[in-house]
């Protein structure tokens, strides 16, 4: 199985800049591949002429931005408004739905927020085995993508919230997709852990558990395929940090 991971909001800078390394030079390209296999979850949003991603190229095109902590500057305002997206869309979801529904949603984004508070820590753990601008700015990155995910999810669901519910899925193990993602996050999660501190390897434990619960919570609200995206995201977050850790 492979996916591709598109970064839209980080796309057509233009030119590197100097700071900005290998990271921007990809990005001027229009899209990145991190190791070949990432999340779909946002691919079809490529195209779209969002005002967050707008206002994030135009930041990150500035020339009085051009250093590595304005780029970051420019991803966490980004964030920031993607985050404020996220609580939007939510509560205009929530709104829409039965009780039942609404419940599930409930659980959904509570696990979604204890597993993004789980992500930070691990993070900061992996990149503080890394040196370089480059990585400063993957980091920032790799904190604004899922946010930006997550908003694009709760507005596909609200679009669709008056439709049917998706078909539940069928359990992993007679999904041959499912189960050969989750290999894969296995396998990358393992190469991950022999690279980490040994004082930092609770702290993966802790964000897996987190995502492995969030996983749980949403398999409910989405169909088989949904449930890919949701697999292929994390598979492509570890296999990113097992190739990042210790770098310098």
């Amino acid at each position: 199985m492979e996916w591709v991971t598109f970064l839209p909001g980080l796309a057509a800078i233009g030119r590197c800049r100097r700071g900005a390394g290998v990271l921007a030079f990809a990005l001027a390209a229009g899209t990145v591949v991190f190791g070949g296999i990432a999340s779909p979850a946002a691919h079809a949003e490529v195209a779209a002429a969002d005002p967050i991603d707008a206002s994030m190229r135009a930041c990150l095109a500035r020339a009085d931005m051009s250093t590595t902590m304005g780029q970051v500057q420019c991803m966490d305002a980004a964030r920031i408004g993607w985050k404020v997206a996220v609580d939007n869309a939510y509560q205009q979801l929530l709104a829409k739905l039965p009780p039942a529904r609404r419940r599930l949603w409930e659980r959904s984004q509570s696990s979604w927020l204890a597993s993004r508070d789980a992500e930070k820590q691990l993070l900061a753990a992996v990149f503080a085995t890394t040196q370089g601008s480059t990585y400063v700015l993957s980091e920032a990155d790799m904190q604004l993508q899922p946010v930006r995910d997550r908003a694009l999810a709760l507005r596909s669901a609200l679009a669709d919230a008056n439709g049917p519910e998706p078909r539940r899925p069928r359990a992993c193990n007679a999904d041959a997709r499912c189960e050969h993602a989750m290999f894969d996050l296995k396998r990358y999660y393992r190469v991950l852990e022999s690279k980490m501190p040994a004082q930092s390897r609770p702290t993966l434990v802790h964000a897996q558990r987190a995502w492995s619960a969030y996983l749980t919570a949403s398999t409910r609200l989405v169909d088989e395929h949904g449930r890919i995206d949701i697999i292929g995201a994390r598979v492509a977050t570890i296999k990113r940090l097992s190739e990042t850790a210790g770098n310098h």
